[in-house]
């Protein structure tokens, strides 16, 4: 692991013991992957591990009295939505090796892309009298590491929310609207956001029971499904320089658009499909609806 120089001193490795994230289930933890391939935005994460400080070596070796408050830190920041915040601060005690144990839970529609978690052991106030060379800033980090998680669910991963349509400009008798803004390079979970009527209880309801959905909900949501998988499909076409040639930065709205072309027509050309879209909307509506199997649910 990469060390980083930092111009004041820091205690030695050995002097924080970090056991590994795991993932808190309703059948027990597991030990955190790399990826999480069947997430989806309607799956919050709840993530659990246990930091060892030795708290007097820490001190000690910082060059901090023996009084010196220290905060044990996890923040996390998903690439997708281009958001982040901390996750949990813990004060640690004065003296002796202590288990800290980190235990939080991220709403999924804050998230997606790559989701990376550092913690740190961090001065937690500022010591005007520090002695040279010894951190005297609040936020001093003596120590830290990162995880990262790759959420890469093949369910539409964009944030969304329940308002009413009566209080806004759309149809007051609409059941969804799927906002799609920025340019093909902007990050998807920035530029995409499903509005879900809640004066129409059936949708509603059906996004409510998403985790443990009804037959009548699976239905609702693979017609949500399918509409936006035809929104952002008809919205990427309409870019004359989107092509299977095109380099998006991961997570961009651009990249996300063309793994759901690959996805959906994967022997098809983007320029072919660009054509039938223009000479054959009724055609093109067909081929989409056959490709998002609609209303196939289990």
């Amino acid at each position: 692991m990469t060390r980083r120089v930092l111009p004041y001193r820091t205690p030695s490795e050995n002097v924080i013991s970090a056991e590994d994230w795991h993932l808190v289930t309703p059948d027990g933890d597991i030990a955190a992957p790399e990826a999480l391939p069947d997430w989806d935005y309607r799956m919050n994460l709840r993530l659990r591990r246990v930091v060892n400080v030795d708290l007097d070596r820490a001190r000690t070796e910082s060059g901090l009295p023996a009084d010196a408050p220290l905060l044990l830190s996890a923040v996390w920041t998903a690439t997708g939505s281009n958001l982040s915040g901390p996750a949990q601060h813990l004060r640690l005690p004065r003296a002796g090796t202590v288990p800290m144990k980190i235990d939080f839970e991220l709403s999924g529609t804050n998230l997606g892309g790559l989701l990376l978690l550092d913690t740190a052991l961090v001065l937690a106030e500022r010591r005007p009298d520090a002695r040279p060379a010894s951190p005297r800033r609040a936020g001093s980090i003596l120590w830290s590491d990162r995880r990262a998680l790759r959420l890469q669910g093949d369910a539409p991963q964009f944030p969304m929310a329940v308002i009413d349509f009566s209080l806004t400009s759309f149809p007051d008798n609409a059941a969804w609207h799927l906002q799609i803004s920025g340019s093909l390079e902007s990050a998807t979970m920035g530029a995409l956001l499903l509005l879900v009527n809640e004066r129409n209880t059936v949708t509603a309801t059906a996004f409510a029971n998403a985790a443990k959905p009804r037959q009548i909900d699976r239905l609702v949501l693979s017609a949500v499904y399918a509409d936006a998988a035809r929104l952002m499909v008809e919205h990427a076409l309409s870019h004359e320089d989107f092509s299977e040639e095109s380099d998006y930065p991961d997570d961009s709205l651009g990249a996300t658009m063309l793994i759901l072309f690959d996805r959906l027509f994967p022997d098809q050309s983007i320029t072919d499909m660009r054509l039938r879209q223009r000479q054959s909307p009724s055609l093109f509506a067909s081929d989409l609806q056959a490709a998002v199997t609609i209303f196939e649910v289990s």
